[in-house]
């Protein structure tokens, strides 16, 4: 299957990023490469872009694509989380720009056998790194009747998260629940008919929690973000796109965090805390997708950008 991502608010990342032709810049999850194809295209020779994603096949995708521009990309097999890392082993100090597409790709979801999607049946899997040992399925048929009703509910916003899990604890004790299909029936039945379907399909909060557990995504997602902000030059910006409010909030603390000047209580007549100001947050409130990018691609309804620039 052919690795097809439609890049969301490209024009919108790209303007926000202003590249500079000879600046080196992150993409910290560049799955089939399209906004990088447009950073790397901005560049001149003295230009570098760093390419990160745990998912190979989504690197191999991104190789193809990139190829016109290998001579100043590259590619990482890893987190972003450990971009500073990475950086450091590379011998790059201060960079100008971040870019964070933080959502699951259309590859990811369309292609059956990755087991993210709840509308076709495949073995559960979930793992966007394919070389870690945890899976889905090994979340659905080993974690206890408090954990999964904790991550339903932290992570998906499940209101009924302690039926649900009670239900698929019960269900596996029959015979392991292996399959995209069937977890996706036993959470619907968890719903009364008449409201099953009210919100959309009644699975999708259970898939997002099951995913975000699997893969960590929630994990020092602040502490990355504030990181990388950092490491910006002066004037540098990080763009960060989100697609649910559990990632929102955590990219929308950070850079409040190092927009504050002062945390000092507002009695104390004079600042002992000795904060400034890290960032100028250019986004007061994030960017959405178009309307003619939503008839052309649905799944960028919940992207929301937030941008920040170094001072």
């Amino acid at each position: 299957m052919e690795f097809l991502h439609k890049p969301v608010m490209l024009d919108e990342c790209i303007g926000a990023l202003d590249v500079k032709p000879d600046g080196i810049y992150v993409d910290g999850t560049v799955g089939g490469g399209g906004h990088s194809y447009e950073i790397a295209a901005r560049l001149t020779e003295g230009g570098r872009l760093f390419d990160f994603d745990k998912d190979e096949e989504a690197l191999a995708a991104a190789k193809r694509k990139l190829e016109p521009f290998a001579d100043r990309i590259t590619f990482v097999h890893d987190d972003f989380k450990n971009a500073c890392a990475a950086l450091d082993a590379a011998g790059v100090g201060e960079i100008d720009g971040v870019l964070l597409d933080l959502g699951v790709s259309s590859y990811q979801l369309d292609n059956a056998e990755r087991g993210f999607s709840y509308v076709k049946d495949a073995p559960l899997d979930m793992r966007m790194d394919r070389g870690q040992r945890v899976s889905a399925y090994d979340v659905v048929n080993g974690y206890s009747a408090q954990e999964l009703a904790k991550i339903f509910r932290d992570y998906g916003e499940e209101k009924l998260a302690s039926k649900i899990a009670a239900k698929i604890v019960k269900e596996r004790a029959s015979a392991p629940v292996q399959t995209t299909g069937r977890l996706a029936e036993i959470v619907e039945s968890c719903y009364p008919p008449e409201t099953r379907w009210k919100f959309g399909h009644p699975a999708k909060r259970v898939f997002q929690a099951i995913r975000i557990e699997v893969n960590g995504e929630l994990d020092g997602l602040e502490e990355s973000v504030t990181l990388l902000a950092r490491r910006l030059k002066k004037g540098g910006r990080i763009a960060v796109i989100t697609f649910h409010s559990l990632e929102d909030r955590a990219v929308k603390n950070a850079f409040r965090q190092m927009s504050l000047s002062c945390t000092c209580p507002p009695d104390f007549p004079v600042c002992v805390c000795g904060k400034v100001s890290e960032v100028k947050i250019l986004t007061n409130k994030p960017v959405t997708a178009s309307d003619d990018e939503l008839k052309e691609n649905p799944r960028a309804e919940s992207a929301k950008l937030r941008v920040a620039e170094r001072i």
